[in-house]
């Protein structure tokens, strides 16, 4: 799925403050705000709209067909 880029403005030292104590329980703040995200998601976007959301992702996934792997010659010596 595309991903595109939310920007907010929060105050920077609160914002220093979350960075410093999630830094000190080793967590990563990106991480956890895409968890938020996806619970806000979760929360407010009915069941059958998110199945149809995953649904229309698996079908803009082209399937790529395998290569076929190219054939070893027959380099057998007789003697």
């Amino acid at each position: 799925m595309k991903k595109t880029s939310v920007s907010i403005m929060y105050d920077d030292e609160k914002l220093n403050a979350i960075r410093l104590y999630m830094s000190q329980r080793d967590l990563d703040f990106k991480e956890e705000l895409e968890k938020s995200v996806d619970s806000l998601y979760a929360k407010y976007v009915p069941a059958n709209v998110r199945e149809f959301i995953d649904m229309k992702g698996l079908q803009a996934k082209p399937h790529k067909p395998k290569k076929p792997k190219p054939q070893e010659e027959n380099t057998e010596v007789v003697t």
